[in-house]
């Protein structure tokens, strides 16, 4: 039986004090913990975990056996009040787990919007995922993870802790990332290499030929001139000032801890 008055199954169970717009719907044998929101025309199929500070937007799919909020797996956890936050419009798929975040990692574990997490996806604690991103199928990002927007990772894909995808990069099913992706980039492998550019996506995403020229210069001189990245630098610098696109490379380069894949 559901009531249709608000949404929710039956045999869903609610804590006391969550925070749930009146357009939800809840489906059958999910639970939601004491401390969480969630915002209008979000789907619950059934069998969905949300537990902790977990704050879900509007309009997103949640499918059976997802895990959003729980405790995370660092060792270091000791119950701090840590939370989840995830945006609009998001698929999040069956058995996808999202963890909470950590202090020592910032207290937070972001989703932004329009993403689709794909069957099995990993979360881990502290990642901050952009927009407008695909995990395909197992896919796993260890801790502290920063996804930028339009990032595709594929099936099977397992990123270390730290690094960082950039925005529009695709990473190819079945690597391991253990150094940062630039952005515009197409790595595979294990370890992941670079192959390329995502040509084909900025195509679609209405980069220009002015735009992709200057995004296959900066990509020849950080891998086929020879150079070291601070040897490449200068010359990138130049390039941005004809060609703004190109900060976009430079300002990954100054987040990147972990060094880039080469």
């Amino acid at each position: 039986m559901i009531d249709q008055s608000n949404f929710v199954h039956c045999s869903a169970i609610i804590e006391d004090g969550a925070v749930i717009h009146p357009d939800v719907h809840i489906g059958p044998f999910c639970f939601i913990g004491s401390q969480v929101e969630i915002g209008s025309h979000t789907v619950l199929k059934s069998h969905v975990v949300i537990n902790g500070k977990t704050t879900i937007g509007e309009y997103n799919q949640i499918y059976a056996f997802a895990s959003l909020g729980e405790v995370n797996q660092d060792l270091k956890y000791a119950g701090e009040p840590t939370r989840v936050e995830i945006g609009h419009r998001n698929q999040i798929r069956e058995n996808v787990t999202i963890h909470r975040g950590t202090v020592q990692g910032g207290e937070v574990t972001q989703i932004g919007n329009d993403n689709l997490l794909m069957i099995n996806a990993h979360i881990a604690h502290d990642c901050i995922v952009g927009n407008h991103c695909i995990m395909a199928n197992n896919a796993t990002l260890g801790g502290h993870v920063t996804v930028d927007d339009y990032a595709i990772i594929g099936g099977m894909t397992a990123v270390h802790q730290f690094c960082i995808i950039g925005v529009h990069a695709i990473v190819g099913g079945c690597s391991g990332v253990t150094q940062d992706v630039p952005p515009f980039i197409v790595a595979q492998g294990n370890h992941a290499t670079p192959f390329g550019l995502n040509i084909k996506g900025l195509k679609r995403h209405g980069f220009d030929r002015t735009a992709l020229y200057a995004i296959r210069t900066a990509y020849k001189i950080i891998y086929r001139s020879g150079k070291t990245l601070e040897e490449a630098k200068p010359e990138l610098e130049a390039l941005a000032s004809n060609y703004p696109v190109i900060t976009t490379f430079l300002n990954f380069l100054s987040r990147s801890q972990r060094g880039i894949i080469r």
